[in-house]
């Protein structure tokens, strides 16, 4: 078999990991969840390097470089200052950790919400774009001119911590009225349990709507209507050419995006236009694709070399 080098995309989530690695016109991919909620920083990165290994045991060449989405905060210096799914990940060196995973490699890495972005971005040919992801958490990103905005030099586009209601549910952060503390899906199960009155899965929720249940009905329109804000905010702001709403939770339920477009559609201002609001194109994949794009150097600016 011919030896040609292998690219590594890693998209690490609040309850699972996804890895995709890719050799040429083969690629070989792999989900698997953290060891637990109560796990460690150390166990994780365990399971990681675990699961890595087995991953390119069949890789045809080196791994010339590694692509790597991160939910947590990571400062200039490469270290966790905050990552509230996964608490024993603060004050984590990750540059530390990461680099021995992949000697010789290149190893670059950004907030989740930023490649997801790039990558649905990319899907789109569209080079001004805001993007919400829901899931665990909201993650987001702006492209703007083709770039991430506002750029790794200065941080990543926390969308999910916009506050828009000073008065909604505390958020993991400790503010309250975040969309994430709104939208999420933890938080979105949640409302619908107090108004179903009974413990409710993501399942029972999809059903729900499909059978049009008041209770399913008002638990995702308040987290539409939550997105929703954000969109229009973001819309005054940066002025996109599309809103593209995606994520595994609102990916799976029926009818999400086409909620959050009528919400937006109410709320914009006489003689200004509202970006098309859509779907996001890679559903769940947006922040690997991200990664692996991360990898193959279509953007740069992250990370330092192994």
């Amino acid at each position: 078999m011919e030896n040609t080098v292998t690219y590594l995309g890693i998209d690490i989530g609040g309850t699972k990991v996804a890895l995709r690695a890719e050799s040429g016109t083969q690629s070989r991919e792999v989900v698997f969840p953290w060891p637990g909620p109560e796990s460690t920083a150390h166990d994780d990165l365990a399971a990681l390097a675990s699961q890595v290994r087995g991953l390119l045991a069949g890789a045809s060449g080196p791994v010339a470089s590694v692509g790597i989405a991160v939910p947590a905060t990571v400062d200039g210096t490469g270290r966790v200052t905050t990552w509230p799914n996964r608490p024993s990940w603060t004050g984590l060196d990750l540059r530390g950790a990461l680099h021995p995973l992949f000697p010789g490699s290149v190893v670059a890495w950004a907030d989740d919400g930023d490649l997801a972005a790039l990558a649905e971005a990319d899907e789109a040919g569209c080079g001004n774009l805001v993007y919400l992801g829901v899931g665990t958490g909201i993650g987001g990103g702006m492209v703007v001119d083709g770039r991430p905005c506002p750029g790794p030099d200065r941080g990543s586009c926390e969308v999910g911590h916009m506050i828009v209601d000073r008065t909604g549910p505390r958020c993991d952060c400790g503010r309250h009225g975040c969309v994430q503390a709104i939208a999420s899906g933890p938080a979105t199960l949640r409302r619908a349990a107090r108004l179903r009155g009974t413990t409710t899965t993501f399942d029972d929720l999809g059903q729900g709507l499909r059978d049009d249940e008041p209770w399913a009905v008002a638990a995702v329109q308040e987290s539409c209507a939550a997105l929703a804000v954000a969109v229009v905010g973001l819309n005054e702001l940066v002025h996109p050419s599309l809103a593209l709403i995606g994520g595994g939770f609102a990916d799976g339920l029926p009818g999400f995006t086409d909620r959050v477009a009528a919400a937006a559609t109410a709320l914009t201002r006489p003689g200004h236009q509202l970006a098309p609001v859509r779907a996001a194109a890679l559903g769940g994949l947006s922040s690997l694709r991200g990664a692996l794009l991360l990898a193959r150097g279509t953007h740069s600016g992250y990370g330092v070399p192994g």
